[in-house]
């Protein structure tokens, strides 16, 4: 079963790459009855949402591909024992053309300069002597919170265009890929020496109960007035008050905001983030490029393969005691909801 509505744009290619394997349900405009009426018979169940009380209903379910890294919205408490949760990646450098896009925008405050002009108005320090210059990159230290596969791709983009990286992650002994020159790499005890020694901070780590409101008051006043800040994770690692308020104060220089507190159809925020003139905004959808979701598709598709043969599979976050399946069709479903997490 499909329900995912950004993968079902790549329903055909995914069925291809599984062909004579599975017969597929694109769910992805059912409603909630029908896919819970369908689920009793699926064994094979793509998105990123799945009910808790769909989950006990699904006797045949062996495998949950979520599409993306996150794998919140699955609850593994309900599952089936036989049931495995794999997950799949692919948004790294997608996120991280966004980063280094939006840390030059608000370098050269481009977001004033595009509001002044489709008002009339040359913004520029020729026309206005009390202006302030805009700043280059090189040589200014980027701090990312989180340093895999997207932490690890902002860094490899932030220094081929100068930008000196740091990062702190939950393993600093890890081993990064060797073509990567931090400055340094620590501990997630060493945050807020990453704050004050960073010019740009990204945050690229998962929301659990040790990320959820990590970066609040004290660390945004770390940051200092010219920092920028970065969320490409999700929004509650960021406590939403404490944002604003540094951000409408002067606490910090400016961020630039893909992920929120809230979802469609909902405001991002129920503070007023679009009345501030140093937020770059956009609805979660740094990773959305066609280079994501096609090896995305083709990872599950493979996955897929991986399971019917009774091989291991790739990206588990979650065993189950699956056997190989027999040589018979089953049946796959794509899953999705339009709010939910894609990355």
């Amino acid at each position: 079963m499909l329900n995912h509505r950004i993968l079902s744009r790549f329903h055909e290619p995914l069925k291809a790459r599984t062909e004579g394997s599975h017969d597929w349900l694109d769910a992805c405009d059912w409603d909630a009855a029908r896919i819970s009426e369908a689920l009793p018979g699926v064994e094979v169940y793509v998105g990123s949402q799945l009910r808790a009380e769909d989950a006990r209903r699904a006797a045949r379910l062996r495998l949950v591909h979520v599409v993306g890294a996150g794998y919140d919205g699955i609850p593994l408490a309900a599952l089936g024992p036989g049931v495995t949760v794999t997950t799949t990646h692919h948004h790294g450098r997608s996120i991280a053309e966004y980063v280094l896009m939006s840390v030059l925008m608000l370098s050269r405050d481009v977001l004033g300069a595009d509001r002044a002009l489709r008002q009339g108005r040359w913004r520029n320090v020729a026309v206005d002597p009390g202006l302030p210059f805009g700043t280059t990159v090189r040589d200014r230290r980027v701090g990312i919170i989180g340093f895999g596969e997207t932490g690890t791709e902002v860094a490899r983009l932030c220094q081929a265009v100068g930008l000196r990286v740091r990062a702190v992650r939950r393993d600093p002994s890890a081993p990064f890929p060797a073509d990567l020159r931090p400055d340094w790499v620590g501990g997630n005890d060493r945050l807020l020496e990453l704050l004050t020694e960073s010019d740009v901070v990204v945050v690229t780590v998962p929301l659990d109960p040790a990320t959820r409101g990590l970066i609040g008051p004290a660390e945004l006043a770390a940051m200092g007035p010219g920092s920028l800040l970065v969320n490409v994770a999700r929004g509650p690692v960021v406590q939403e008050e404490a944002l604003y308020e540094a951000l409408r104060s002067g606490v910090i220089g400016g961020a630039a905001l893909d992920v929120w507190w809230c979802g469609p159809p909902q405001a991002p925020s129920r503070l007023p983030f679009h009345e501030l003139p140093n937020v770059l905004m956009t609805p979660h959808h740094s990773g959305h490029t066609t280079d994501t979701f096609a090896a995305r598709a083709a990872e599950i598709a493979d996955n897929i393969g991986r399971l019917r043969r009774g091989e291991p599979l790739v990206n588990v976050v979650h065993a189950g005691d699956h056997q190989a399946v027999d040589d018979g069709r089953s049946t796959a479903t794509p899953a999705t909801s339009p709010t939910s997490p894609t990355r």
